[in-house]
């Protein structure tokens, strides 16, 4: 076999060998996810650990600050133990208030609600068809279509299913056997000691993480990292502490609004509105739109209109008053921005990418306008 006819042979043995190696690869590309999908479902009550502690941390820091002025001595030497356990002392009392207050009565107006709703809806459709023929709703032909619905049980044969499947007794046995799973009871336990340690370790980790910074990268890179570090730390809790502490009271002075008004199921109307306001713009009017239309079902469209108006106007307060002195001017984005931010990350990550991509565009913006800003001046000192 001569030189030419052996590199023949081993490029076409290569070309076999390398064929099979992508075909396999190919193959296998479900198993490869598979498997980097078990890997991170594995790192999970670590990276909520990471998350619960972060939320955490700002509040263990100020009630540190106080334990560190504290005359007695062995106090002030436990500051941050004793800071971490009265955190998450606090954070049991709002889980315990929370289950047994709030959370039931929001289950027993849920209850209540897809109990009567055909009662409801049969009323509404009543009224409707019995209209005077003069009024506003008789000229949009609302007589018309309520009596056309009237004929037909569609509608009624759609609710009985939608309340035979959603059913919160049968939630309430589902949720309780997800929590009695010995993984999740397990994730849970891993999550709340890591976040422990992570709130008691937490100058050693940035003390870990600043020098393996220094050892990697050149001064410059490092100041760089460490203003960015600082800059996205403050943007990320700032939005994330203010929108909570933001819905918090949105859901409370709706709620109150909703009962001088005297709107049936008031708590669960005010912890929808006050749940939906932590995503910015959209979350207010799906939360407004979905109060009205349980307000009509349940009191009429003339309770819903006064629901309706005193909600938006307290929404107007919270987002001109409220919201700006919670959050400050530490994001800095126009609404179009904040529009595009939550439509891309609703599209591809749902509610959390909603939440989050608030301050995620915000960080890109920050680093865009440093690169804007860095560009400019090296093309001034060019020019000069």
């Amino acid at each position: 076999m001569n030189n030419k006819e052996w590199k023949r042979w081993i490029f076409w043995f290569s070309f076999a060998v390398a064929s099979i190696i992508v075909y396999k690869t190919i193959d296998s590309v479900s198993t490869i996810f598979n498997a980097i999908a078990g890997f991170l479902n594995l790192l999970m009550p670590f990276f909520l650990a990471t998350l619960l502690a972060y939320i955490l941390y700002m509040p263990s820091k100020k009630i540190e600050d106080k334990f560190s002025r504290s005359k007695r001595g062995f106090l002030k030497k436990h500051r941050r133990g004793f800071s971490v356990l009265v955190v998450y002392i606090i954070v049991v009392l709002i889980i315990f208030i929370s289950f047994n207050f709030l959370i039931p009565t929001i289950i027993t107006s849920v209850k209540d609600l897809l109990k009567n709703l055909p009662e409801y809806y049969n009323s509404r459709l009543e009224y409707f068809s019995n209209i005077n023929d003069e009024s506003f709703f008789a000229k949009l032909n609302v007589k018309h279509y309520a009596n056309e619905l009237k004929k037909t049980d569609i509608v009624d044969n759609i609710m009985n299913e939608a309340i035979k499947y959603i059913n919160i007794d049968n939630m309430a046995s589902y949720i309780k056997g997800i929590i009695n799973a010995t993984t999740v009871i397990f994730d849970i336990f891993v999550t709340i000691i890591v976040s422990i340690y992570i709130l008691l370790e937490r100058s050693d980790i940035k003390s870990f993480l600043k020098n393996l910074s220094k050892a990697l990268f050149d001064e410059k890179t490092n100041n760089k990292i460490s203003k960015y570090y600082r800059k996205t730390n403050g943007i990320f809790f700032t939005y994330i502490t203010s929108q909570v502490l933001d819905a918090f009271i949105v859901g409370i002075i709706t709620t109150v609004a909703m009962l001088i008004l005297k709107v049936k199921y008031a708590v669960l109307l005010g912890f929808i509105i006050g749940l939906f306001n932590i995503i910015p713009y959209f979350g207010a009017i799906f939360g407004i739109i979905i109060s009205i239309i349980i307000t009509i079902i349940t009191g009429g469209i003339f309770q819903a209109i006064w629901m309706a108006v005193v909600v938006i106007i307290l929404q107007q307060i919270d987002a001109n008053i409220i919201n700006p002195k919670i959050l400050g001017s530490s994001l800095n984005l126009s609404p179009i921005l904040v529009i595009f931010a939550v439509t891309i990350g609703g599209t591809y990550f749902g509610p959390l990418g909603m939440f989050l991509a608030v301050p995620i565009v915000a960080f890109i913006k920050l680093v865009l306008e440093d690169f804007i800003e860095m560009k400019n001046s090296a093309n001034i000192n060019n020019n000069d």
